[in-house]
């Protein structure tokens, strides 16, 4: 039996088979699946997660912890956790992306840095893991395999390969000197959404104990939409401000912060560009392809600021960029 037949078989219990509508929810970077189920008055949202690809087991116990300490999260109604299917509450239609043309966009970043800032205060839990070195190393990895080598084809030199080693220890070494808080892993645009009243979280079941720069860097230097320069440094500020204020960092000058942000973002985005293109090569999934661009592109901007970096920006610029663009050109028509 297809997972589709399944599923409505999960439904059957708690809705008469003619009286809902089924509709599937697009641009879910998962093996997760969603579904909005509409019933007259009320709606809801069903989860399609195989235990055989995914390990459901944070997705429920985050979600009480997250809950418990005041947070909006979808709300689990019903669940087989064998087969994988989630009954959900339904926060609605609106993303943080929808609201970043309003007059309000500064208010709304504003508001989720101190929500940002209250996340990174939860105490750690079961299931959350750590960013440590070897953690770090293999996120860097994913740009290498799924980027350089697969996607491009193109094979490091000698000295290439020494200067990425050198800019991954950086980078690493970055990540483990800033204070290790709760983390998101993905605050950005897309997995914030606004319900009544209320800023709610999604997709947190991969949470972790990690650098207190990660989820600004998430939200600050979104992979989907970029903020004027200005308003950035503002925004940048007022979280310096913000996380002293709620003792998330302490002795720590605005350079040394600026400076964890930056390099932080240069890890979060190689990780990034690389996952986009492992979505296309390994899962079939194109539509996240016109990301990659702005996200090396970001890289470059980045590392034109630190002479440390000097190199990565040159590679970027005369190797990596001039080769995706080629090859988005075939893929992207």
């Amino acid at each position: 039996m297809n997972r589709y037949k399944s599923l409505q078989q999960f439904l059957n219990p708690h809705f008469k088979e003619d009286e809902y509508q089924l509709a599937a929810i697009t641009g879910d970077a998962s093996f997760r699946r969603y579904f909005r189920v509409n019933t007259g008055d009320h709606s809801y949202i069903v989860m399609d997660s195989d235990p055989n690809k995914l390990d459901n087991t944070p997705y429920i116990e985050l979600n009480k912890v997250f809950s418990k300490h005041g947070f909006k999260l979808p709300k689990i109604l019903q669940a087989d956790e064998k087969q994988g299917f989630f009954l959900l509450s339904d926060l609605g239609n609106t993303h943080l992306a929808d609201l970043l043309g309003d007059n309000d966009r500064t208010s709304h970043y504003k508001h989720l840095i101190k929500l940002s800032a209250q996340w990174a205060q939860i105490p750690p839990a079961q299931h959350m893991k750590v960013f440590d070195s070897e953690f770090l190393q293999f996120e860097l990895s994913i740009f290498k395999e799924w980027l350089v080598d697969a996607f491009i084809g193109y094979t490091m030199l000698d000295e290439q390969q020494s200067m990425w080693q050198r800019v991954c220890e950086l980078l690493i070494n970055n990540a483990l000197e800033q204070p290790k808080v709760t983390v998101h892993r993905d605050f950005h645009s897309r997995n914030i959404m606004r319900t009544g009243q209320q800023w709610a979280i999604i997709d947190y079941q991969d949470a972790v104990q990690g650098p207190v720069c990660y989820d600004l860097v998430s939200l600050l230097r979104d992979c989907y939409f970029q903020l004027p320069e200005k308003e950035l440094d503002y925004l940048l500020h007022y979280a310096y401000d913000e996380f002293i204020a709620q003792q998330l960092i302490n002795d720590v000058p605005f350079s040394a912060f600026k400076r964890w942000f930056d390099l932080t973002g240069v890890q979060r985005h190689l990780k990034a560009a690389g996952i986009f293109c492992r979505l296309k090569l390994r899962d079939g999934k194109s539509g996240y392809l016109n990301n990659v661009l702005p996200t090396l592109k970001y890289i470059s901007s980045v590392s034109k600021e630190y002479p440390e970096l000097e190199t990565l920006r040159e590679w970027m610029e005369t190797i990596i960029i001039p080769l995706t663009e080629k090859r988005l050109a075939v893929e992207i028509k």
